[in-house]
């Protein structure tokens, strides 16, 4: 069976209405991306929380999929006519064959290699290295697959920095894979906490395929325990909100990691963490930065 994409870019205003009103003729599904996607013009659609500022696309492209049976042109009239746009806007057609869309979406989650001990590997995949410390986890409707820089970077410290026999708390561990791995790699307990019960019942799931004990809760259920080692691998602002509550669950001269974090935004999450921690360590991949410090005795504020 094969699918036809129909194409429209449409401004702002238009955006909801359209999408909705293709639903309604017919369309199997709609997708939203930036016009600009791929160019200099290309931008975030939110903020982070915290940060004033959001504004939807300038021009968005509004992607609808039909059965190759339909008579597309007459649908798409009425769905213009439908959200207050002229019906003769001119839009773009093209051709989707059918597949096997489960081995397609499989084949985009290849391996990843961390380091030379260390890949992050999805159950339908073999592991390349059987010998190295292997991670299994699936994507699925949780962050932390692997792929994405700042997860590499959290993974790549544990990795160079656990010893053995630490604890590690993984602050909003989405998929659980820090909290995973930081068993794998010698930690002697790891326990994850994030405010989404799904990525809570995904990081279970992930922790039993990779036969581990991890302790994993929501935000209003984790208990006030004090870890040698603290990640938080979420976003800059909320990073920065947290501050106080991460430096309580780390011990005395143990380690705050902290991923997320754009270039741009570094110098104010550090910032955010010097009453208790002497920010001392940056990290980079393709423009997200990872920020590690130790916890010292007492707050002072260490001025710099």
């Amino acid at each position: 069976m094969a699918w036809l994409s129909v194409s429209l870019r449409v401004s702002a205003g238009s955006v909801e209405a359209l999408s909705e009103a293709l639903l309604e003729v017919g369309a199997v599904s709609v997708d939203v991306t930036d016009a600009h996607a791929g160019t200099p013009h290309e931008r975030a659609l939110f903020a982070e929380p915290g940060e004033p500022g959001a504004v939807p696309w300038e021009l968005s492209k509004v992607s609808a999929l039909f059965d190759d049976h339909d008579d597309v042109a007459a649908s798409v009239a009425v769905a213009l006519r439908a959200a207050g746009i002229d019906p003769a806007y001119s839009f773009e057609v093209e051709r989707v064959a059918d597949q096997d869309w489960v081995r397609a979406t499989q084949s985009q989650f290849q391996p990843v290699r961390v380091s030379p001990r260390l890949w992050v590997v999805p159950t339908w995949g073999t592991p390349p290295d059987p010998k190295a410390i292997n991670l299994i986890i699936d994507p699925g409707l949780a962050f932390g697959t692997g792929t994405h820089p700042t997860t590499r970077l959290c993974l790549a410290w544990l990795d160079a920095s656990l010893r053995g026999g630490e604890a590690v708390l993984d602050y909003g561990c989405g998929s659980g894979i820090l909290a995973i791995a930081a068993i794998k790699l010698g930690a002697a307990r790891a326990a994850g906490v994030d405010i989404d019960a799904t990525a809570l019942l995904a990081a279970r799931r992930n922790a039993l395929q990779n036969r581990v004990e991890v302790q994993f809760e929501g935000a209003d259920q984790a208990a006030s325990a004090v870890y040698d080692i603290v990640l938080g691998n979420i976003l800059a602002n909320p990073l920065k909100l947290l501050a106080p509550l991460l430096a309580r669950a780390t011990r005395a001269g143990g380690w705050v990691v902290l991923s997320g974090i754009l270039e741009h935004q570094a110098d104010a999450v550090r910032d955010a963490y010097r009453e208790w921690f002497d920010m001392n360590m940056t990290q980079h991949d393709e423009g997200w930065v990872l920020l590690s410090g130790s916890r010292r005795q007492g707050s002072v504020r260490v001025q710099s």
